[in-house]
């Protein structure tokens, strides 16, 4: 008799800073939330990108660069893990064990 694992209701998210996940996507928040969640996360992305692209970049030094470019991929990092327990949800795509 094969048994199912039942779906998980904490999704970690993306980390690279780390072993074990800290940060945790609950899966059975209202879609609308979770969606909520996502975009405000890219707003504040593109918004950031956008200041910066605005900014002369001879004003920077590479770490001031490498720093923008990090604070930005842990943004999107994170709008692409809600999303993909959005698209699960809203999708019925099958849940990773």
């Amino acid at each position: 008799m094969t048994t199912q694992n039942p779906p998980r209701r904490f999704t970690p998210m993306s980390q690279t800073a780390t072993d074990y996940p800290v940060l945790l996507i609950d899966s059975d928040a209202p879609l609308n939330e979770l969606h909520a969640c996502a975009s405000e996360r890219l707003n504040a992305a593109l918004a950031y990108l956008h200041l910066m692209a605005c900014s002369n970049v001879s004003d920077y030094t590479e770490h001031d660069i490498n720093t923008v470019a990090n604070t930005a991929r842990i943004m999107v990092q994170d709008v692409a893990d809600v999303f993909a327990v959005i698209e699960r949800r809203g999708f019925g795509a099958p849940t990773a064990s």
